[in-house]
């Protein structure tokens, strides 16, 4: 070899060992050897630069077999450069040294003559290049996968709105379609016979048709505003087919936030809405039959027991005939009191017909009710008999409340008399006051408004009423009561007193352990009101004579309160009609107290005249006699200061009371 030469050539050595070790690739050579495995099985490296640890990360590898160094890895590495030793064919190739877990680029070829059993290798440590190269890859790689399901999910997005029944719509801010799924394609080319397509000036299709054109421009128009909205309209030539659709548009944005364009997703909902009117016009006949219902129910109830009562009425007055014309006067008090019976029991039916139709005339007044209960206490008592325990449970602190006292006492009557029939065998009625403040639920579950409301509650230990009846018990003439034991207007007069009044009333129930009826009445912010003195009885004759006019369309009725003013010794004018009446206090006549029924024939009803009245006579007093008190009495649910309310059929004695009450009390006299 050249290295053994003595003639000059140590320099040569010397600049290869130089050139050598400063190769920043590593560099070896291996000699092959025979081994375990066989002749050439095995192979030391008998020279290695510095960079050969750099690269291969072993160090001092010159002298160590290799089967020793990487012995699980050395028959690959005896393989590859065995074969460059036997063919002489040099190699480049990767291979991951996996002893190190380095990654190595190489070059192989064989030192000749080939008995030198050497190869020399040349290499670079490539593993920071690998694991950048292997990033990149599963970058590629996951970018792909996200872009194609991306597309996938495009591709699916797409299919959908395509597939859909909804009509879809994308439009730029100038009215251009940025987006049309085929069924609204189909859809607007049916309603208005041009086919839309992405790109086209929706606006400008429908150029010859400027009524339609302008209820589309109407409705996107406010989306491209930049508006989200849903609204039900109708389009299309109503010689063609128009049709009711929803529909629900929102606003189209950027990536950076800038309104771009509006999109909409539209229902057909022609079918819905015909549906729906025909639903509602089947509830309405129900509603109606449902009325004609109550109606023949409430009228067969008044017919029955008016029928009874005039039955009596009648029959008392033929009966006191008869006795008149045989001369026999013994009988004729006796069918008297049954006659004026009869006619005080129809007088109560109407009170509680018009309670339940919420007609009744209510004196409202501002009361604490714990004060009514003592005395009314003790009227319970009376009634409901020994067998019935009664108690009641007031509220500390009760609020105050504008009812009608008197009518409150016969609601809460009414209801103490029910609770006792529904205990044959005794037992116990609490009557009970509580102050309720009701929020919006609670309010809307009792069918109030939220708010402030003082309870009345009667409850009783009886057998109860079975669920499947209970929602009608307040319905007029139900009753579960034997034949001939009860109206069943009872819990309808209290329903239509606590709706008059403003309030509501619930009931509560469980068979065989009793009922609760529960009366809401809001709470009243005002005084309470003093109590009413008594009125006095009437003087059989006044020596102080007024003039009373009494206008009244039943010429009984007028006859009736004209001998009762002229047994108080009032002079009375009479007219048939409203007209009639305002002629006589346009005129010259001097009239202390008008009486005037509401309902009158000829345009003009009691009201008017009563206003009328007063515009040419300011202290003039009036007194209405009513058989229900119509809205036209009331101002925001009270008569005026100077003006009274007597319900019909009134008794005379009754009648004479109020006027003689409301001519005392005129100034100056």
């Amino acid at each position: 070899m050249a290295l053994q030469n003595g003639d000059g050539r140590s320099n040569d050595q010397h600049r290869y060992r130089a050139l050598f070790d400063g190769l920043d690739e590593g560099f070896c050579i291996i000699e092959f050897l025979d081994g375990p495995d066989g002749p050439l099985s095995d192979y030391i490296p008998v020279e290695a630069n510095a960079a050969y640890e750099r690269h291969a990360g072993i160090p001092d590898v010159v002298g160590q077999k290799v089967r020793e160094m990487v012995p699980a890895e050395a028959a690959g590495w005896v393989e590859l450069y065995g074969g460059v030793l036997e063919t002489g064919r040099p190699i480049r190739f990767e291979r991951e040294l996996v002893a190190t877990g380095r990654h190595l680029e190489l070059a192989a070829f064989r030192l000749e003559p080939a008995e030198l059993r050497q190869v020399a290798v040349i290499f670079q440590d490539i593993t920071a290049r690998k694991a950048a190269e292997r990033a990149l890859r599963e970058l590629n790689e996951g970018l792909e996968a996200r872009v194609t399901a991306a597309l996938a999910e495009k591709r699916l997005l797409a299919d959908i709105v395509e597939g859909t029944d909804a009509f879809v719509q994308v439009a730029d801010l100038d009215f251009n379609w940025l987006a049309i799924n085929e069924a609204s394609a189909l859809e607007f080319e049916r309603i208005y016979g041009v086919r839309p397509r992405v790109g086209d000036n929706m606006l400008a299709l429908l150029e010859d048709q400027p009524k339609e054109r302008a209820s589309v421009a109407a409705v996107w128009g406010r989306a491209l505003a930049g508006e989200d909205f849903v609204e039900i309209g109708a389009f299309g030539d109503t010689e063609r087919d128009r049709r009711a659709y929803e529909m629900r548009f929102r606003v189209l944005r950027d990536e950076a936030g800038r309104q771009i364009g509006a999109y909409q997703f539209v229902y057909d909902v022609t079918e819905r809405l015909r549906e729906q009117e025909r639903l509602h016009e089947a509830e309405e006949a129900l509603r109606q039959a449902q009325k004609m219902e109550a109606v023949g129910q409430l009228t067969g109830g008044i017919a029955h027991d008016f029928n009874n009562l005039l039955a009596g009425i009648s029959g008392a007055f033929e009966m006191i005939e008869t006795r008149l014309a045989q001369g026999r006067t013994a009988d004729v008090e006796r069918y008297l009191a049954a006659g004026q019976g009869a006619a005080r029991r129809a007088a109560a039916l109407t009170h509680r017909l018009l309670a339940f139709s919420r007609r009744q005339t209510l004196s409202p007044t501002s009361v604490v009710i714990n004060r009514l209960l003592a005395d009314f206490t003790e009227l319970v008592r009376r009634t409901v008999g020994p067998a019935i325990e009664v108690e009641t449970v007031a509220a500390g602190g009760l609020w105050r409340t504008l009812v009608d006292a008197n009518q409150l006492e016969n609601a809460l009557l009414n209801l103490c008399i029910n609770a006792r029939d529904a205990m044959p065998d005794g037992g116990r009625i609490t009557i009970e006051t509580g102050n309720k403040w009701l929020d919006e639920t609670a309010a809307r579950e009792r069918t109030l408004a939220p708010g402030q409301y003082v309870t009345v509650c009667v409850s009783d230990t009886g057998a109860g009423i079975d669920k499947a009846i209970l929602d009608r018990v307040f319905d007029p003439f139900f009753t579960t009561k034997p034949l001939g034991q009860g109206t069943g207007l009872g819990l309808s007069m209290v329903y239509g007193f606590a709706r008059q009044s403003n309030g509501h009333v619930r009931i509560y129930s469980e068979v065989g352990h009793g009922t609760m009826v529960c009366i809401y009445l809001p709470r009243h912010l005002g005084e309470e009101d003093a109590a009413a003195p008594a009125a006095s009885a009437p003087a059989s004759r006044s020596d102080d004579q007024r003039t009373v006019l009494v206008i009244d369309d039943e010429p009984t009725v007028r006859m009736l309160v004209a001998d009762a003013m002229g047994e108080l010794g009032h002079a009375c004018l009479e007219a048939p009609d409203g007209a009639t009446g305002l002629r006589i206090l346009q005129s010259d006549n001097n009239v202390d107290l008008l009486i005037t029924d509401v309902g009158l024939p000829g345009g003009l009803n009691g009201r008017q005249v009563a206003d009328a009245a007063r515009a040419l006579r300011p202290e003039l007093k009036v007194l209405f006699i009513t058989g229900y008190a119509e809205n036209a009495v009331m101002n925001h649910g009270h008569v005026e200061h100077g003006m009274e309310v007597l319900t019909k059929p009134f008794a005379v004695g009754g009648l004479s009371a109020r006027v003689a009450r409301m001519l005392a009390d005129e100034p100056g006299r």
